[in-house]
């Protein structure tokens, strides 16, 4: 999935353009409370902390929505404000437990490289 269509998926999901987030290479979210301070390196501080997958432990659970607004599935994880987006076409066999490890994977994937493709200022114009 591109960086435009990903950007566009988040918007729509997030629905409120006064919602400050940043957005990963692999497709994960991190939602922040304000603009205020440096939201970059808030919202790689939150995935840092948060994003890395400890099987067995609350690091390692996930839960799986699927939203009304676009095709595909948000996973969640132990922190509210850190979702990742998975898109119809990345699961063979969509069920929520394969849709929810490729979620957690994408989301450890962000934690490691902590690459922020986009950046959403909470003002509404991107």
């Amino acid at each position: 999935m591109t960086t435009p269509t990903l950007i566009t998926t988040w918007r729509t999901l997030l629905a409120d353009p006064h919602k400050t987030w940043a957005l990963f290479e692999h497709g994960t979210c991190v939602v922040l409370a304000t603009a205020s301070g440096d939201p970059a390196g808030r919202a790689a501080d939150l995935l840092a902390q948060f994003g890395p997958v400890g099987a067995g432990s609350a690091a390692g659970d996930f839960g799986v929505i699927t939203p009304d607004a676009v095709e595909g599935w948000v996973v969640t994880g132990h922190h509210p404000d850190v979702l990742t987006y998975v898109a119809p076409r990345e699961v063979a066999e969509p069920t929520d437990l394969s849709i929810g490890l490729y979620g957690r994977t994408k989301r450890a994937l962000d934690a490691v490289g902590l690459r922020i493709v986009h950046l959403e200022n909470g003002r509404g114009d991107g």
